[in-house]
């Protein structure tokens, strides 16, 4: 004889006020970060990938180091950093690591993310907490999410034959500047990260400048 072991997931009381219309609608808002390009391109593929590839990317990448690592970091708040990194260019777009702007993206990134937070049917209380957590924050789930988001497009133009790069006519300089802070977070892929810039130079895929 079989035992049913089916269990309700919501608890009636709990679920009363809740408008499934509602949390629908906010569904549909989180869907809207697929439609955000960013300037790196899909391995294997013409394409670019969008910020909802990247934020799972983002994520998984993160918990793969950290275990690899035995990193002494609290994995559940490093995944809802992760998830939420991106979501302020849902409004304000992706914003080029080497652009001229980069430095006033996170205003129109915050703004984002305060009106997600007050969106019908959202049902994470802490969303604009976390996201600031990840944004400003010195933990060290945020050091290990900055070193991993810088990591994974360099993985990517690395292995694209650094397309982006030579569109961009970006340079040996402002590549080993923009990862310099990983020298004091995480050296080891610091020292990788340096000896691939030598070689991406090698190949003509940054100038030499």
């Amino acid at each position: 004889m079989s035992l049913n072991t089916t269990m309700s997931l919501t608890n009636p009381k709990s679920a009363a006020n809740i408008d499934i219309d509602d949390v629908t609608h906010f569904l549909l808002e989180l869907d809207a970060l697929k439609r955000i390009n960013r300037r790196s391109y899909v391995t294997q593929t013409t394409r670019r990938e969008n910020s909802a590839e990247h934020s799972w990317h983002l994520a998984m990448a993160c918990w793969s180091i950290a275990e690899a690592f035995e990193l002494d970091v609290n994995h559940e708040r490093l995944l809802k950093m992760a998830l939420v990194h991106d979501l302020g260019e849902i409004d304000a777009g992706d914003t080029f690591l080497f652009a001229n702007s980069r430095s006033d993206a996170h205003v129109e990134e915050r703004a984002g993310i305060a009106r997600l937070q007050a969106e019908r049917g959202n049902g994470i209380a802490a969303l604009s907490e976390v996201w600031e957590a990840q944004e400003t924050g010195s933990s060290k789930e945020s050091q290990l999410l900055r070193v991993v988001d810088r990591l994974l497009p360099f993985l990517l133009n690395l292995n694209t034959e650094g397309k982006t790069w030579v569109e961009a006519q970006v340079t040996r300089s402002q590549v080993a500047c923009a990862l310099a802070f990983i020298k004091d977070s995480f050296p080891p892929i610091h020292d990788w990260l340096n000896k691939n810039i030598d070689y991406a130079t090698q190949q003509g895929w940054l100038i030499d400048a």
